[in-house]
């Protein structure tokens, strides 16, 4: 593996982590990689435009110290808390992509592949724990992970339907979709008799908004009691806090 990585195009000495790399395929695309504790996997980090050599350092001293840890409840897309990242960085976790997720080298050098494991800094509140594969290629996309700039995307699954705009989801069950989606939605229930959104955050709390006659309804569930008026400002502020949790 060793050989294997220090064979990439460019590749130099990682500082400040032993048995870690860093090379650049192409300008603005940086790569940088480590041995994992027994040797025998490239933890690999990306970013484009955004590359930070202190963060990726730290991401992925932590993954080789907690990889046992970041797969332990799914090996296809899992996180580890209990990262300090650097000073301006505010991201919380550190998570790791199999290689049936990423499919990285697949074609260049197709035996690589299973041998490489993903790891980007990330938020607690993107990860439920219980992704399926399908799920998991979803969000690994969702995430944008070499963008090392980036804001959370937090874990939210919603359905709705609109009988005033005529718009609904795409199928029956709850899929993903970004924050401000669900703040669009919600926003446009009003005059819709019979129109809904229903989300869903990390921790699998589901909540049901319903448009009746002018009043804004918040349903929780499951058996959490009758629906409660409540208006649209302070809908929005709950609805986007309930992800950030």
């Amino acid at each position: 593996m060793r050989a294997v990585v220090t064979g990439f195009p460019n590749a130099t000495p990682l500082p400040g982590l032993d048995d870690a790399w860093h090379w650049t395929p192409a300008p603005g695309i940086d790569f940088a990689g480590a041995l994992s504790a027994d040797g025998e996997r490239l933890l690999q980090l990306s970013g484009r435009d955004s590359y930070d050599r202190e963060l990726a350092t730290a991401t992925l001293m932590f993954a080789r110290d907690r990889e046992a840890d970041i797969f332990r409840h799914n090996p296809h897309f899992g996180a580890a808390a209990g990262f300090v990242a650097p000073p301006g960085r505010t991201f919380d976790v550190v998570a790791g992509v199999g290689a049936e997720v990423h499919r990285f080298y697949r074609v260049e050098n197709p035996d690589l592949t299973p041998l490489v494991r993903l790891t980007f800094p990330a938020y607690a509140d993107e990860f439920s724990g219980g992704e399926t594969l399908d799920e998991a290629v979803t969000r690994y996309r969702m995430l944008r992970m070499n963008n090392l700039d980036r804001a959370p995307v937090p874990y939210l699954k919603m359905r709705y339907a609109n009988t005033r705009t005529k718009s609904r989801s795409a199928n029956s069950g709850r899929g993903f979709a970004e924050p401000r989606r669900l703040l669009e939605e919600i926003q446009l229930l009003e005059g819709g008799p019979g129109s809904f959104v229903e989300f869903e955050n990390r921790h699998h709390q589901v909540w049901r908004v319903e448009w009746h006659d002018v009043h804004l309804l918040a349903e929780w569930e499951p058996d959490a009691g009758a629906p409660r008026e409540i208006q649209l400002e302070e809908l929005l502020s709950f609805a986007e806090r309930s992800l950030y949790v």
